[in-house]
């Protein structure tokens, strides 16, 4: 399974990408993890159902720090895991 997700809040500058980061390695899911340039941050993520669950209540509550106001989800194609890799920050130095 794959989703896309959109997280709106505040979301930048309080370390949110790592947090999703750490979630994910753990749930061994595979994708990224990105800023945007609206102040959102955007997350790929693809593995099991359970596991994807467990990331979107984790995505929902947030780092400390962070407010999470809303969490957009999209289910997509199987196809757009091919290339995914371990978990990763993208646009991280």
């Amino acid at each position: 399974m794959v989703q896309h997700f959109l997280i709106k809040g505040r979301v930048q500058g309080v370390g949110f990408r790592w947090f999703v980061h750490r979630e994910a390695a753990e749930l061994s899911l595979r994708g990224w993890v990105r800023n945007t340039e609206d102040g959102d941050v955007e997350v790929l993520a693809a593995g099991e159902p359970d596991q994807l669950k467990d990331l979107i209540k984790a995505l929902a509550l947030g780092s400390r720090g962070s407010r999470v106001d809303k969490v957009i989800e999209h289910q997509l194609a199987e196809s757009e895991s091919v290339a995914l890799k371990s978990f990763e920050i993208e646009g991280a130095w």
